[in-house]
Parts: C-alpha cells; sequence; structure tokens
C-alpha cells in the first residue's frame, strides 16, 4: 500500500480458518522486517504456531530460522491463498477512506478492523441460513458492549 506516497507493507497472520491473527504495517520488506513480525506474532499468541505457509520471499526464511527454527515451513504453491485472500476487505476498507495519511493511522485501524472482521465473518456457504442468523445475531451481542450501543 501506499502511505503519502512511499511504498509500505501489510504483514498479516492468518490462522487455519481465515481469522486475522495479528497485523503490521512496515516500510520493509526484508529479514530484519519479517523477524520483527515473527516476534510481535509469537509475543501476542504466547506460544509458536504448528505450521508456517509464507510465499517464495527469501525474507520469510531467514526469520524462520531465527526466530523459529522448530516450526514447519511451507511455501508450496497456492498454501497461502488464505493470507492473500485475507487483505480483500482491508483494501475495500483503505478505499472507503481514501488512503491512509500515516503508517501509524493505518496500523492503529487495521489492527483492530481485523478483529473486529473476524467477529462478524463467518464461511456461510457452509452453513443453514437459521445457524448463520444465531451467529450473527450472537456477534451483534457480543458487540453491543463493546460499543455501549
Amino acid at each position: 500500500m501506499k502511505i503519502r506516497g512511499e511504498r509500505h507493507y501489510l504483514w498479516r497472520a492468518v490462522d487455519q480458518d481465515g481469522d486475522v491473527r495479528d497485523i503490521l504495517v512496515q516500510r520493509y520488506r526484508n529479514a530484519r522486517a519479517a523477524k520483527r513480525f515473527f516476534r510481535k506474532l509469537l509475543k501476542s499468541q504466547g506460544s509458536p504456531p504448528w505450521q508456517l505457509v509464507t510465499d517464495k520471499l527469501k525474507s520469510y526464511g531467514a526469520a524462520h530460522r531465527v526466530t523459529m527454527p522448530s516450526v514447519n515451513h511451507t511455501t508450496a504453491r497456492y498454501e497461502n491463498n488464505r493470507a492473500e485472500v485475507s487483505h480483500q476487505p482491508t483494501r475495500q476498507r483503505e478505499r472507503q477512506m481514501r488512503r491512509f495519511k500515516s503508517a501509524g493511522q493505518a496500523q492503529r485501524f487495521l489492527s483492530v478492523h481485523g478483529v473486529i472482521l473476524n467477529l462478524f465473518r463467518f464461511s456461510r456457504h457452509r452453513m443453514r441460513s437459521e445457524n448463520y442468523r444465531w451467529l450473527r445475531a450472537r456477534s451483534f451481542k457480543d458487540w453491543s458492549p463493546a460499543t455501549a450501543a
């Protein structure tokens, strides 16, 4: 994404269900940036994941060897589709907001937006309509105290 004409990179951690676990906006896409993201992810999750799926960027391999060498790292084709698809709601929101003005603003907004999106996003094609309505009502019930509505 571009912020004030400079390219910034959006690092996202997505679990096996497609839920966004962590987001980090950084200016670089190198091994140092990948290590920073992995450390942030490990700190917020508490335990290392059982598998790490990334694209074929060499920075991921370097950061993986340093931060979590015991975790299985996969770079197979189509394995990272879940992470690639998870950025679509972010892009839609970015367009509606007419771009982010700073990296700090993007970081604050996207880290909250990812958590809220997880609350309201369901695998709709896999469930019956009454179950979907029940889950949707439960999400709004959880959301109401958070917004003091």
